[in-house]
């Protein structure tokens, strides 16, 4: 009797443990994109091309936690190097004061034990504040190199005055040159941790 109720002990245990593996964001197959309106008329696109992130998914269970991400600022590119030039100075990033952007996660929202919505905070040009990722993940599979390797896609949208980047002007007719609202896109891949 001792030992069936030790053996039920261990399998209560053990049935809690978590699975998850950690994984790495794969930079060479991964996007950090953003979208803002121009003169109200059009959107200009850009992107980060230095960044890094982490978490932890456990695949039988669909449960993700420990999501972290690190964007260097100074390597915001939208092919204009005048603008990004500007872009980088006191006016927006100010990215000598403040060279990262930074995200953690705190809570995910599952649906069909699948992880829908992220919800963390983003620390930028020296305010955190609350967002909410939506995410959209395939995988994981084997690559040909034996690697466990996951698709994602993440987005979620920000208000430029939140972050203390209010740097703007008013057109002769009306609007702004820079939309307030900024979209995010983040679409990738990552791989577990041998």
């Amino acid at each position: 009797m001792r030992y069936l109720l030790s053996m039920i002990s261990v399998w209560i245990g053990f049935s809690g443990v978590s699975f998850a593996e950690s994984y790495m964001i794969d930079p060479s197959h991964t996007e950090v994109g953003f979208t803002v309106t121009h003169m109200v008329i059009s959107d200009v696109r850009g992107q980060f091309n230095s960044f890094s992130g982490s978490f932890d998914f456990d695949s039988k269970n669909g449960k993700l936690e420990k999501v972290e991400a690190k964007i260097e600022t100074s390597s915001i590119d939208t092919n204009e190097e005048k603008r990004d030039k500007h872009l980088r100075s006191a006016d927006f990033f100010d990215v000598e004061k403040f060279p990262q952007m930074i995200f953690k996660s705190d809570k995910v929202e599952y649906q069909n034990a699948k992880p829908t919505k992220i919800h963390g905070t983003l620390t930028l040009h020296g305010k955190t504040n609350p967002v909410v990722l939506e995410v959209h993940h395939r995988g994981p599979i084997q690559d040909p190199w034996g690697m466990t390797r996951i698709g994602f896609e993440a987005k979620t949208q920000i208000k430029r005055k939140d972050y203390d980047m209010t740097w703007n002007k008013q057109m002769d007719k009306g609007g702004l040159v820079v939309g307030e609202e900024v979209e995010i896109q983040i679409r990738g891949e990552a791989t577990a941790k041998k």
